[in-house]
Protein backbone atom coordinates (compact mmCIF):
# COMPACT_ATOMS: atom_id res chain seq x y z
CA UNK A 1 0.00 0.00 0.00
CA UNK A 2 1.54 3.30 -1.08
CA UNK A 3 1.88 6.40 1.06
CA UNK A 4 -0.43 8.25 -1.35
CA UNK A 5 -3.13 5.61 -0.89
CA UNK A 6 -2.87 5.73 2.91
CA UNK A 7 -3.13 9.53 2.86
CA UNK A 8 -6.18 9.29 0.59
CA UNK A 9 -7.88 6.88 2.99
CA UNK A 10 -7.20 9.20 5.92
CA UNK A 11 -8.75 12.12 4.04
CA UNK A 12 -11.81 10.10 3.06
CA UNK A 13 -12.34 8.89 6.62
CA UNK A 14 -12.12 12.42 8.00
CA UNK A 15 -14.87 13.64 5.67
CA UNK A 16 -16.94 10.58 6.52
CA UNK A 17 -16.58 11.17 10.26
CA UNK A 18 -17.89 14.70 9.90
CA UNK A 19 -20.84 13.27 7.99
CA UNK A 20 -21.62 10.84 10.80
CA UNK A 21 -21.71 13.73 13.28
CA UNK A 22 -24.21 15.54 11.05
CA UNK A 23 -26.19 12.32 10.78
CA UNK A 24 -26.44 11.98 14.54
CA UNK A 25 -27.60 15.58 14.84
CA UNK A 26 -30.26 14.81 12.23
CA UNK A 27 -31.34 11.73 14.19
CA UNK A 28 -31.51 13.76 17.39
CA UNK A 29 -33.56 16.40 15.60
CA UNK A 30 -36.30 13.87 14.91
CA UNK A 31 -36.09 12.03 18.23
CA UNK A 32 -35.05 14.35 21.07
CA UNK A 33 -34.82 17.99 19.96
CA UNK A 34 -36.92 20.43 22.01
CA UNK A 35 -39.51 22.14 19.84
CA UNK A 36 -38.11 25.64 20.22
CA UNK A 37 -34.52 24.62 19.43
CA UNK A 38 -35.09 23.98 15.73
CA UNK A 39 -33.53 27.27 14.58
CA UNK A 40 -30.23 26.51 16.33
CA UNK A 41 -30.17 22.97 14.93
CA UNK A 42 -30.56 24.36 11.40
CA UNK A 43 -27.43 26.48 11.91
CA UNK A 44 -25.51 23.56 13.46
CA UNK A 45 -26.31 21.32 10.50
CA UNK A 46 -25.43 24.04 8.02
CA UNK A 47 -22.03 24.52 9.68
CA UNK A 48 -21.32 20.80 9.75
CA UNK A 49 -22.30 20.49 6.11
CA UNK A 50 -19.83 23.25 5.26
CA UNK A 51 -17.08 21.49 7.23
CA UNK A 52 -17.80 18.13 5.63
CA UNK A 53 -17.91 19.70 2.19
CA UNK A 54 -14.55 21.37 2.81
CA UNK A 55 -13.05 18.07 3.95
CA UNK A 56 -14.50 16.12 1.02
CA UNK A 57 -13.38 18.72 -1.53
CA UNK A 58 -9.87 19.13 -0.10
CA UNK A 59 -7.55 19.84 -3.05
CA UNK A 60 -5.08 17.28 -1.72
CA UNK A 61 -7.65 14.52 -2.38
CA UNK A 62 -7.62 15.50 -6.04
CA UNK A 63 -3.82 15.48 -6.10
CA UNK A 64 -3.67 12.05 -4.45
CA UNK A 65 -6.23 10.64 -6.85
CA UNK A 66 -4.20 11.96 -9.77
CA UNK A 67 -1.09 10.19 -8.51
CA UNK A 68 -2.92 6.93 -7.86
CA UNK A 69 -4.67 6.97 -11.22
CA UNK A 70 -1.29 7.42 -12.87
CA UNK A 71 -0.04 4.22 -11.26
CA UNK A 72 -3.00 2.04 -12.24
CA UNK A 73 -0.88 -1.03 -12.97
CA UNK A 74 0.47 -1.16 -9.42
CA UNK A 75 -2.91 -1.02 -7.63
CA UNK A 76 -4.70 -3.98 -6.09
CA UNK A 77 -8.28 -4.72 -7.11
CA UNK A 78 -9.60 -3.24 -3.84
CA UNK A 79 -7.51 -0.11 -4.24
CA UNK A 80 -8.83 0.28 -7.78
CA UNK A 81 -12.41 0.21 -6.44
CA UNK A 82 -11.59 2.89 -3.87
CA UNK A 83 -9.84 5.15 -6.36
CA UNK A 84 -12.60 4.83 -8.97
CA UNK A 85 -15.44 5.54 -6.51
CA UNK A 86 -13.51 8.28 -4.69
CA UNK A 87 -12.90 10.03 -8.00
CA UNK A 88 -16.63 10.00 -8.74
CA UNK A 89 -17.42 11.43 -5.30
CA UNK A 90 -14.65 14.03 -5.46
CA UNK A 91 -15.62 15.27 -8.89
CA UNK A 92 -19.17 15.74 -7.68
CA UNK A 93 -18.44 17.46 -4.41
CA UNK A 94 -15.89 19.88 -5.88
CA UNK A 95 -18.50 21.16 -8.32
CA UNK A 96 -20.85 22.16 -5.50
CA UNK A 97 -20.14 25.57 -3.89
CA UNK A 98 -19.78 25.43 -0.12
CA UNK A 99 -22.47 28.08 0.33
CA UNK A 100 -24.89 25.95 -1.70
CA UNK A 101 -24.23 22.92 0.52
CA UNK A 102 -24.86 24.99 3.65
CA UNK A 103 -28.00 26.49 2.13
CA UNK A 104 -29.40 23.05 1.37
CA UNK A 105 -28.60 21.71 4.86
CA UNK A 106 -30.21 24.74 6.48
CA UNK A 107 -33.33 24.40 4.32
CA UNK A 108 -33.59 20.67 5.06
CA UNK A 109 -33.67 21.33 8.80
CA UNK A 110 -36.22 24.15 8.56
CA UNK A 111 -38.32 22.26 6.01
CA UNK A 112 -38.51 19.18 8.22
CA UNK A 113 -40.17 21.17 11.00
CA UNK A 114 -42.42 22.92 8.49
CA UNK A 115 -43.46 19.52 7.12
CA UNK A 116 -44.13 18.11 10.60
CA UNK A 117 -46.30 21.09 11.49
CA UNK A 118 -48.11 21.08 8.15
CA UNK A 119 -48.78 17.35 8.41
CA UNK A 120 -50.24 17.73 11.90
CA UNK A 121 -52.64 20.38 10.58
CA UNK A 122 -53.11 18.81 7.14
CA UNK A 123 -52.07 22.13 5.65
CA UNK A 124 -50.07 21.62 2.45
CA UNK A 125 -50.11 25.33 1.60
CA UNK A 126 -47.99 26.06 4.68
CA UNK A 127 -45.36 23.57 3.51
CA UNK A 128 -45.46 24.30 -0.23
CA UNK A 129 -42.92 27.19 -0.19
CA UNK A 130 -40.28 24.90 1.34
CA UNK A 131 -40.93 22.21 -1.24
CA UNK A 132 -40.64 24.78 -4.02
CA UNK A 133 -37.26 25.88 -2.63
CA UNK A 134 -36.06 22.27 -2.45
CA UNK A 135 -37.13 21.64 -6.03
CA UNK A 136 -35.25 24.74 -7.18
CA UNK A 137 -32.16 23.65 -5.22
CA UNK A 138 -32.34 20.16 -6.74
CA UNK A 139 -32.31 21.63 -10.24
CA UNK A 140 -29.45 23.96 -9.36
CA UNK A 141 -27.47 21.05 -7.96
CA UNK A 142 -28.01 19.04 -11.13
CA UNK A 143 -26.82 22.01 -13.19
CA UNK A 144 -23.65 22.37 -11.11
CA UNK A 145 -22.88 18.74 -11.86
CA UNK A 146 -23.54 19.00 -15.59
CA UNK A 147 -26.97 17.35 -15.49
CA UNK A 148 -28.92 20.53 -16.12
CA UNK A 149 -30.84 18.98 -19.00
CA UNK A 150 -31.64 15.84 -16.95
CA UNK A 151 -32.12 16.97 -13.34
CA UNK A 152 -34.36 14.06 -12.38
CA UNK A 153 -31.89 11.52 -13.74
CA UNK A 154 -29.28 13.18 -11.54
CA UNK A 155 -31.57 12.87 -8.51
CA UNK A 156 -32.02 9.16 -9.24
CA UNK A 157 -28.33 8.56 -9.89
CA UNK A 158 -27.44 10.08 -6.52
CA UNK A 159 -29.36 7.30 -4.79
CA UNK A 160 -28.87 4.47 -7.30
CA UNK A 161 -25.78 4.99 -9.44
CA UNK A 162 -26.32 3.95 -13.04
CA UNK A 163 -30.11 4.14 -12.93
CA UNK A 164 -32.16 6.56 -14.99
CA UNK A 165 -35.84 7.44 -15.27
CA UNK A 166 -35.94 5.59 -18.60
CA UNK A 167 -34.53 2.37 -17.14
CA UNK A 168 -36.85 2.57 -14.15
CA UNK A 169 -39.85 3.24 -16.35
CA UNK A 170 -39.16 0.06 -18.33
CA UNK A 171 -38.94 -2.02 -15.14
CA UNK A 172 -42.00 -0.40 -13.56
CA UNK A 173 -44.10 -0.78 -16.70
CA UNK A 174 -43.44 -4.53 -16.79
CA UNK A 175 -44.10 -4.82 -13.07
CA UNK A 176 -47.38 -2.92 -13.30
CA UNK A 177 -48.60 -5.14 -16.14
CA UNK A 178 -48.20 -8.22 -13.97
CA UNK A 179 -49.19 -6.61 -10.68
CA UNK A 180 -52.54 -5.04 -11.56
CA UNK A 181 -54.25 -8.40 -12.38
CA UNK A 182 -53.14 -9.77 -9.00
CA UNK A 183 -54.40 -6.65 -7.21
CA UNK A 184 -57.77 -6.96 -8.92
CA UNK A 185 -58.03 -10.69 -8.25
CA UNK A 186 -57.31 -10.24 -4.55
CA UNK A 187 -59.77 -7.34 -4.34
CA UNK A 188 -62.47 -9.53 -5.88
CA UNK A 189 -61.76 -12.41 -3.51
CA UNK A 190 -64.42 -13.07 -0.87
CA UNK A 191 -61.67 -14.16 1.52
CA UNK A 192 -60.74 -11.38 3.93
CA UNK A 193 -58.74 -11.06 7.12
CA UNK A 194 -60.69 -10.73 10.36
CA UNK A 195 -61.21 -7.01 11.03
CA UNK A 196 -60.16 -5.26 14.20
CA UNK A 197 -58.53 -8.20 15.97
CA UNK A 198 -55.86 -6.04 17.59
CA UNK A 199 -56.94 -3.91 20.55
CA UNK A 200 -55.13 -2.66 23.61
CA UNK A 201 -51.55 -3.90 23.09
CA UNK A 202 -49.41 -2.15 25.73
CA UNK A 203 -46.60 -0.17 24.16
CA UNK A 204 -43.95 -1.38 26.60
CA UNK A 205 -44.71 -5.02 25.79
CA UNK A 206 -44.57 -4.18 22.08
CA UNK A 207 -41.19 -2.58 22.66
CA UNK A 208 -39.89 -5.69 24.42
CA UNK A 209 -41.13 -8.04 21.70
CA UNK A 210 -39.72 -6.08 18.77
CA UNK A 211 -36.38 -5.77 20.61
CA UNK A 212 -36.27 -9.55 21.02
CA UNK A 213 -37.25 -10.16 17.39
CA UNK A 214 -34.80 -7.70 15.86
CA UNK A 215 -31.97 -8.90 18.07
CA UNK A 216 -32.58 -12.51 17.03
CA UNK A 217 -32.48 -11.44 13.38
CA UNK A 218 -28.93 -10.33 14.07
CA UNK A 219 -28.98 -6.63 14.95
CA UNK A 220 -26.18 -5.75 17.37
CA UNK A 221 -27.60 -3.43 20.03
CA UNK A 222 -24.13 -2.84 21.43
CA UNK A 223 -23.59 -0.80 18.27
CA UNK A 224 -27.09 0.58 17.86
CA UNK A 225 -30.40 1.53 19.44
CA UNK A 226 -34.05 2.04 18.57
CA UNK A 227 -36.19 5.01 19.57
CA UNK A 228 -39.45 6.69 18.54
CA UNK A 229 -39.96 9.28 15.80
CA UNK A 230 -42.79 10.67 13.69
CA UNK A 231 -41.60 8.67 10.67
CA UNK A 232 -39.49 5.48 11.14
CA UNK A 233 -35.95 5.70 9.78
CA UNK A 234 -32.41 4.39 10.20
CA UNK A 235 -29.38 6.67 10.55
CA UNK A 236 -25.71 6.02 11.10
CA UNK A 237 -22.85 3.85 9.97
CA UNK A 238 -21.45 0.50 11.14
CA UNK A 239 -20.23 1.47 14.58
CA UNK A 240 -23.30 3.47 15.59
CA UNK A 241 -26.74 2.73 14.09
CA UNK A 242 -29.79 4.70 15.23
CA UNK A 243 -33.17 3.26 14.27
CA UNK A 244 -36.63 4.58 15.05
CA UNK A 245 -40.15 3.21 15.05
CA UNK A 246 -43.58 4.31 16.27
CA UNK A 247 -46.23 2.64 18.40
CA UNK A 248 -50.00 2.20 18.23
CA UNK A 249 -51.77 0.24 20.94
CA UNK A 250 -54.31 -0.98 18.37
CA UNK A 251 -51.82 -1.90 15.68
CA UNK A 252 -48.85 -3.82 17.12
CA UNK A 253 -47.83 -5.11 13.69
CA UNK A 254 -47.06 -1.57 12.54
CA UNK A 255 -44.32 -1.05 15.11
CA UNK A 256 -43.02 -4.58 14.61
CA UNK A 257 -42.70 -4.49 10.83
CA UNK A 258 -41.46 -0.90 10.69
CA UNK A 259 -38.79 -1.93 13.21
CA UNK A 260 -37.83 -5.01 11.21
CA UNK A 261 -37.69 -2.86 8.07
CA UNK A 262 -35.26 -0.47 9.73
CA UNK A 263 -33.37 -3.43 11.16
CA UNK A 264 -32.74 -4.58 7.59
CA UNK A 265 -31.10 -1.22 6.93
CA UNK A 266 -29.17 -1.51 10.18
CA UNK A 267 -27.96 -5.04 9.42
CA UNK A 268 -26.61 -3.83 6.08
CA UNK A 269 -24.70 -0.99 7.72
CA UNK A 270 -23.41 -3.26 10.48
CA UNK A 271 -22.30 -5.76 7.84
CA UNK A 272 -20.14 -3.28 5.92
CA UNK A 273 -16.43 -3.79 6.74
CA UNK A 274 -15.94 -1.68 9.87
CA UNK A 275 -12.22 -1.15 9.28
CA UNK A 276 -13.01 0.31 5.86
CA UNK A 277 -15.73 2.65 7.11
CA UNK A 278 -15.47 5.98 5.32
CA UNK A 279 -14.02 4.43 2.17
CA UNK A 280 -15.99 3.14 -0.83
CA UNK A 281 -15.31 -0.43 0.30
CA UNK A 282 -17.11 0.32 3.55
CA UNK A 283 -20.12 2.06 2.02
CA UNK A 284 -23.42 0.77 0.67
CA UNK A 285 -23.97 0.19 -3.05
CA UNK A 286 -27.01 2.47 -3.30
CA UNK A 287 -30.48 2.92 -1.92
CA UNK A 288 -32.12 0.28 -4.11
CA UNK A 289 -29.77 -2.30 -2.64
CA UNK A 290 -30.29 -0.82 0.83
CA UNK A 291 -34.06 -1.11 0.45
CA UNK A 292 -33.66 -4.70 -0.76
CA UNK A 293 -32.18 -5.54 2.62
CA UNK A 294 -34.92 -3.85 4.62
CA UNK A 295 -37.72 -5.25 2.49
CA UNK A 296 -36.30 -8.79 2.42
CA UNK A 297 -36.20 -8.99 6.22
CA UNK A 298 -39.53 -7.21 6.64
CA UNK A 299 -41.48 -9.16 4.04
CA UNK A 300 -39.93 -12.35 2.71
CA UNK A 301 -38.62 -13.35 6.13
CA UNK A 302 -40.88 -11.79 8.75
CA UNK A 303 -44.23 -12.40 7.07
CA UNK A 304 -43.43 -16.07 6.41
CA UNK A 305 -45.08 -18.98 8.17
CA UNK A 306 -41.69 -20.20 9.32
CA UNK A 307 -40.95 -16.90 11.07
CA UNK A 308 -44.27 -17.04 12.91
CA UNK A 309 -43.85 -20.71 13.75
CA UNK A 310 -41.06 -19.55 16.01
CA UNK A 311 -42.32 -16.14 17.15
CA UNK A 312 -46.05 -16.76 17.62
CA UNK A 313 -45.61 -18.44 21.04
CA UNK A 314 -43.50 -15.50 22.23
CA UNK A 315 -46.04 -13.04 20.84
CA UNK A 316 -48.80 -14.80 22.75
CA UNK A 317 -46.73 -14.79 25.94
CA UNK A 318 -46.44 -11.03 25.70
CA UNK A 319 -50.13 -10.46 24.90
CA UNK A 320 -52.13 -13.43 26.27
CA UNK A 321 -55.42 -11.60 26.85
CA UNK A 322 -55.30 -9.62 23.62
CA UNK A 323 -54.70 -12.75 21.50
CA UNK A 324 -56.91 -15.19 23.41
CA UNK A 325 -59.63 -15.16 20.75
CA UNK A 326 -57.21 -14.92 17.81
CA UNK A 327 -56.35 -18.22 16.12
CA UNK A 328 -53.01 -18.94 14.49
CA UNK A 329 -54.64 -18.70 11.08
CA UNK A 330 -56.21 -15.36 12.01
CA UNK A 331 -52.84 -14.05 13.13
CA UNK A 332 -51.04 -15.21 9.99
CA UNK A 333 -53.78 -13.72 7.82
CA UNK A 334 -53.46 -10.41 9.66
CA UNK A 335 -49.70 -10.46 9.11
CA UNK A 336 -50.35 -10.89 5.38
CA UNK A 337 -53.56 -8.90 5.03
CA UNK A 338 -54.06 -7.39 1.58
CA UNK A 339 -56.23 -4.28 1.45
CA UNK A 340 -55.63 -0.92 -0.20
CA UNK A 341 -54.62 1.92 2.07
CA UNK A 342 -53.79 5.55 1.52
CA UNK A 343 -50.59 5.36 3.58
CA UNK A 344 -47.49 3.91 1.91
CA UNK A 345 -45.79 2.71 5.09
CA UNK A 346 -48.99 0.91 6.13
CA UNK A 347 -49.39 -0.75 2.76
CA UNK A 348 -49.33 -4.49 2.18
CA UNK A 349 -46.81 -5.98 -0.24
CA UNK A 350 -49.28 -6.37 -3.07
CA UNK A 351 -50.28 -2.70 -3.17
CA UNK A 352 -46.99 -1.18 -2.00
CA UNK A 353 -45.41 -0.76 -5.42
CA UNK A 354 -48.45 1.16 -6.65
CA UNK A 355 -47.63 3.78 -4.02
CA UNK A 356 -44.16 4.06 -5.51
CA UNK A 357 -45.48 4.31 -9.07
CA UNK A 358 -47.59 7.26 -7.88
CA UNK A 359 -44.62 9.11 -6.42
CA UNK A 360 -42.36 8.31 -9.36
CA UNK A 361 -44.89 9.76 -11.79
CA UNK A 362 -45.40 12.93 -9.75
CA UNK A 363 -41.68 13.53 -9.27
CA UNK A 364 -41.10 13.27 -13.01
CA UNK A 365 -43.86 15.79 -13.65
CA UNK A 366 -42.46 18.19 -11.04
CA UNK A 367 -39.01 18.07 -12.60
CA UNK A 368 -40.32 18.42 -16.16
CA UNK A 369 -42.31 21.45 -15.11
CA UNK A 370 -45.60 19.81 -16.08
CA UNK A 371 -46.84 20.08 -12.50
CA UNK A 372 -46.64 23.08 -10.18
CA UNK A 373 -46.02 22.46 -6.49
CA UNK A 374 -49.28 24.24 -5.67
CA UNK A 375 -51.17 21.71 -7.79
CA UNK A 376 -49.48 18.70 -6.22
CA UNK A 377 -52.28 17.76 -3.76
CA UNK A 378 -54.90 17.56 -6.51
CA UNK A 379 -52.57 15.58 -8.78
CA UNK A 380 -51.71 13.24 -5.91
CA UNK A 381 -55.38 12.63 -5.11
CA UNK A 382 -56.27 11.92 -8.73
CA UNK A 383 -53.43 9.45 -9.19
CA UNK A 384 -54.21 7.80 -5.84
CA UNK A 385 -57.75 7.17 -7.03
CA UNK A 386 -56.49 5.81 -10.35
CA UNK A 387 -53.88 3.44 -8.91
CA UNK A 388 -55.28 2.53 -5.48
CA UNK A 389 -58.98 3.22 -5.86
CA UNK A 390 -58.75 5.58 -2.88
CA UNK A 391 -58.83 9.36 -2.63
CA UNK A 392 -57.23 11.03 0.41
CA UNK A 393 -59.67 12.91 2.59
CA UNK A 394 -56.90 15.25 3.74
CA UNK A 395 -53.36 16.23 2.79
CA UNK A 396 -52.14 14.42 5.90
CA UNK A 397 -53.15 11.09 4.38
CA UNK A 398 -52.07 12.16 0.92
CA UNK A 399 -49.29 14.42 -0.24
CA UNK A 400 -47.95 15.19 3.25
CA UNK A 401 -47.58 11.62 4.47
CA UNK A 402 -43.88 11.13 3.63
CA UNK A 403 -40.89 12.91 5.15
CA UNK A 404 -38.55 12.51 2.15
CA UNK A 405 -39.23 15.73 0.25
CA UNK A 406 -38.61 17.81 3.38
CA UNK A 407 -34.90 16.98 2.98
CA UNK A 408 -34.93 17.33 -0.79
CA UNK A 409 -34.64 13.57 -1.28
CA UNK A 410 -36.09 13.50 -4.79
CA UNK A 411 -35.41 10.34 -6.78
CA UNK A 412 -35.39 8.24 -3.60
CA UNK A 413 -38.86 6.75 -3.87
CA UNK A 414 -38.07 4.53 -6.89
CA UNK A 415 -35.44 2.84 -4.69
CA UNK A 416 -38.22 1.22 -2.65
CA UNK A 417 -39.68 -0.54 -5.67
CA UNK A 418 -36.23 -1.41 -7.03
CA UNK A 419 -35.48 -2.77 -3.57
CA UNK A 420 -38.56 -4.99 -3.68
CA UNK A 421 -37.45 -6.40 -7.04
CA UNK A 422 -33.90 -6.99 -5.83
CA UNK A 423 -35.13 -8.58 -2.59
CA UNK A 424 -37.29 -11.09 -4.47
CA UNK A 425 -34.49 -11.95 -6.89
CA UNK A 426 -32.08 -12.45 -3.99
CA UNK A 427 -34.73 -14.52 -2.17
CA UNK A 428 -35.01 -17.10 -4.94
CA UNK A 429 -31.24 -17.15 -5.38
CA UNK A 430 -30.50 -17.77 -1.72
CA UNK A 431 -33.14 -20.51 -1.48
CA UNK A 432 -31.42 -22.37 -4.30
CA UNK A 433 -28.06 -21.85 -2.61
CA UNK A 434 -29.02 -22.65 0.99
CA UNK A 435 -31.55 -25.48 1.24
CA UNK A 436 -33.48 -25.71 4.50
CA UNK A 437 -33.72 -22.01 5.30
CA UNK A 438 -37.37 -22.23 6.28
CA UNK A 439 -36.50 -24.90 8.84
CA UNK A 440 -33.86 -22.52 10.19
CA UNK A 441 -36.43 -19.76 10.56
CA UNK A 442 -38.89 -22.07 12.31
CA UNK A 443 -36.13 -22.68 14.93
CA UNK A 444 -35.48 -18.97 15.26
CA UNK A 445 -32.13 -19.26 13.47
CA UNK A 446 -31.49 -16.56 10.88
CA UNK A 447 -27.71 -16.79 10.90
CA UNK A 448 -27.25 -18.62 7.58
CA UNK A 449 -29.29 -16.06 5.70
CA UNK A 450 -27.49 -13.18 7.38
CA UNK A 451 -24.09 -14.73 6.65
CA UNK A 452 -25.02 -15.14 2.97
CA UNK A 453 -26.12 -11.52 2.76
CA UNK A 454 -22.98 -10.41 4.57
CA UNK A 455 -20.76 -12.18 2.04
CA UNK A 456 -22.68 -11.43 -1.13
CA UNK A 457 -24.10 -7.97 -0.46
CA UNK A 458 -22.75 -6.22 2.62
CA UNK A 459 -19.06 -6.99 2.27
CA UNK A 460 -19.06 -5.95 -1.38
CA UNK A 461 -19.27 -2.29 -0.42
CA UNK A 462 -19.35 -0.22 -3.61
CA UNK A 463 -17.54 -2.69 -5.82
CA UNK A 464 -20.58 -2.75 -8.09
CA UNK A 465 -23.35 -0.38 -9.08
CA UNK A 466 -26.91 -1.53 -8.36
CA UNK A 467 -27.61 -3.42 -11.58
CA UNK A 468 -24.11 -4.92 -11.76
CA UNK A 469 -24.35 -6.18 -8.17
CA UNK A 470 -27.68 -7.89 -8.85
CA UNK A 471 -26.26 -9.64 -11.89
CA UNK A 472 -23.06 -10.59 -10.03
CA UNK A 473 -24.97 -12.20 -7.16
CA UNK A 474 -27.94 -13.75 -8.96
CA UNK A 475 -26.42 -14.44 -12.37
CA UNK A 476 -29.23 -12.51 -14.09
CA UNK A 477 -30.05 -8.89 -14.79
CA UNK A 478 -32.69 -7.29 -12.59
CA UNK A 479 -36.15 -8.46 -13.65
CA UNK A 480 -39.66 -7.82 -12.23
CA UNK A 481 -40.66 -11.43 -12.80
CA UNK A 482 -39.18 -12.59 -9.50
CA UNK A 483 -41.17 -10.08 -7.47
CA UNK A 484 -44.33 -11.06 -9.34
CA UNK A 485 -43.58 -14.74 -8.74
CA UNK A 486 -42.95 -14.15 -5.05
CA UNK A 487 -46.19 -12.17 -4.59
CA UNK A 488 -48.16 -14.85 -6.44
CA UNK A 489 -46.67 -17.66 -4.35
CA UNK A 490 -47.20 -15.82 -1.05
CA UNK A 491 -50.70 -14.44 -1.58
CA UNK A 492 -52.53 -16.63 -4.10
CA UNK A 493 -52.80 -19.53 -1.60
CA UNK A 494 -54.35 -17.12 0.92
CA UNK A 495 -56.80 -15.22 -1.27
CA UNK A 496 -57.27 -17.07 -4.54
CA UNK A 497 -58.23 -20.56 -3.38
Amino acid sequence: MSDSYERLIAKLKRAHTLGTVAGLLGWDEQVNLPADSADQRAEQLALLSELQHAAASDAEIGELLGKLEGGANSRTADEAVVVRAARRDYDRVTKLPAEFVAEKARLSSVAYHAWAGAKAKSDFAAYAPYLEKHLALAKREAAYLGWGDRPYDYAIDKHDPGMTALKITALFTELKAGLVPLVRAVAASPIKARPDIFKGFPVEAQREFLREATERLGFNYRRGRIDVSLHPFCEGAGADIRMTTRFDANNPLDSLFSSIHETGHGLYEQGLPLGLQGTPLGQNAGMGVHESQSRLWENQVSRSRAFWTFFEPRFREKFPAQLAAVSSDDLYFAVNEVAPTLIRVDSDEVHYNLHILLRFELEQRLFRGDLAVADLPAAWNALSQELLGLTPVSDKTGVLQDVHWSSGAFGYFPSYCLGNMIAAQLWFTVFKTLPGLEADFARGDFSRLLSWLRKNIHEQGRRYDTLALVEHVTGEELMPKYLLRYLQERYAPLYLK
